[in-house]
């Protein structure tokens, strides 16, 4: 399929100037990649495109075209229990309410819930996600049966995967599309005990991956850790065991010191914000602005509809930027430009993805287009500033991952009918609980 975007705004992040906005734009996808994007009046599309056929010119009317959100920490099977368990103290909202119901999940409730989940994602932008979960393989499906594209990674603890099962999916799930992967991943220090931790330090080695893993999230989670390993912090005491020799990924890195930032930048780790999700936990605020000033590569994620509760990216940029300036008690830290950066480009490279980081010539065609013309986005002083302020899901018009538009103007293109999706899941909803008392 090659499709045509014309007379449009362009944000690609891939000039000299990341933030700039060039009018009167055209972008070609031939395929699932990137041909051309640019002024129309760029003599290298003529050169480089000419007597292609496109099966679809899309006029896009002033709207604006640009890479779409990378949702970079998220546990989409979770779609199940938005709502469920609101408004209680984090161990009671686990350890009573959402781990009980887990425990009841097959993997095609699963299955669906994560389609829900995509359909959402879609809605609102969003073209690439990191998901976290408990049964990679009915996930893999369903994020191959929808279309959109997906960095997945083991969530092993004492109580859940095994090793067997990290290398089994790593093997398996990384020969297929070019829309699913799979990363070593571990749920976090304190669910894992120092025997398994030392074994995914052998996987690690073996494979020289990155690790992926919850880090920092709370204070009760450092200070313990600091109790059980002789004062050392999660991010130290898992840095002694090797586990991050070739990098990792941290989602939260809420509560960390000098040292635990010294080891971030040393061993090339980048770290994923989950605002919302940390507010609604009163898990505290990441500390953003010092990340950035340290050249720690950044990502944005909305963590699970369970703890959010929406997965929505614009409300995580305007979170990022506002509660950064609230911490560190000034409005001129963490501009809006570089939120959004974050948001559509830096977050791939985070994931390990940086095809999709850009609009340019090779890269992949993963796109969302804005409607500028709705009052929210109106006038446009600042184009960027108002996505990140003032954007919301009613600006998204079109998504498109990999070559292939998956949501436009309210409908979407993914194999499914949405009612069928949504009687699915509260198919298992019902069950769950007739099956299981919360007293």
């Amino acid at each position: 399929m090659n499709t045509l975007f014309y007379n449009g705004k362009l944000l690609s992040f891939g000039g000299e100037d990341p933030y700039e906005i060039i009018d009167d734009a055209e972008v070609a996808v031939l395929g699932s990649n990137i041909a051309f994007a640019g002024k129309k009046t760029d003599t290298g599309y003529d050169d480089s495109l000419r007597g292609i056929d496109f099966d679809r010119k899309i006029d896009l009317k002033g709207k604006l075209i640009m890479p779409g959100f990378k949702n970079c920490h998220t546990h989409s099977g979770m779609t199940f229990l938005r709502s469920a368990a609101d408004d209680l103290k984090l161990d009671e909202w686990l350890n009573k309410q959402i781990f009980p119901r887990e425990a009841l999940l097959t993997e095609e409730d699963i299955y669906y819930a994560t389609i829900l989940a995509v359909m959402e994602y879609l809605s609102g932008g969003t073209t690439e996600i990191c998901d976290m979960y408990l049964t990679p393989d009915s996930i893999d499906r369903a994020v191959l049966d929808t279309g959109i594209r997906c960095v997945q990674c083991g969530c092993m603890n004492n109580f859940s995967q095994s090793p067997e099962k990290l290398r089994d999916w790593y093997d398996r799930l990384n020969k297929g599309s070019d829309l699913s992967f799979f990363r070593i991943g571990i749920h976090a220090e304190y669910t894992c005990s120092e025997e398994l931790l030392k074994i995914t330090s052998d996987i690690v080695h073996e494979l020289k991956a990155p690790l992926y893993l919850h880090m920092s999230e709370t204070e009760p989670e450092v200070q313990g850790c600091r109790e059980r390993h002789g004062g050392l912090s999660p991010v130290e005491y898992l840095d002694s065991l090797k586990l991050f020799d070739y990098g990792g990924v941290f989602f939260h890195g809420v509560h960390v010191s000098d040292n635990d930032i010294e080891i971030i930048k040393k061993r090339n780790i980048a770290v994923i914000t989950n605002p919302a999700s940390n507010l609604k936990l009163s898990s505290g605020i990441a500390p953003i602005d010092r990340y950035l000033k340290e050249g720690i590569l950044l990502g944005i994620g909305t963590d699970g509809p369970a703890s959010n509760n929406c997965l929505d990216m614009f409300r995580e940029m305007f979170l990022t930027s506002a509660l950064a300036k609230l911490r560190e008690n000034d409005a001129a830290k963490v501009d809006a430009s570089e939120v959004l950066r974050i948001a559509c480009s830096d977050g791939a490279k985070a994931i390990g993805t940086p095809e999709c980081d850009s609009l340019k010539a090779g890269k992949k065609a993963d796109i969302v287009v804005l409607d500028l013309s709705c009052p929210n986005m109106q006038p446009e002083n600042n184009i960027v500033k108002n996505i990140v302020y003032s954007g919301s899901k009613q600006n998204v018009y079109l998504t498109m991952v990999d070559g292939v538009i998956r949501y436009e103007d309210g409908e979407y293109n993914i194999g499914f009918k949405k009612e069928d999706i949504y009687k699915e899941v509260k198919k298992t909803v019902d069950r769950i609980n007739r099956e299981i008392s919360f007293a």
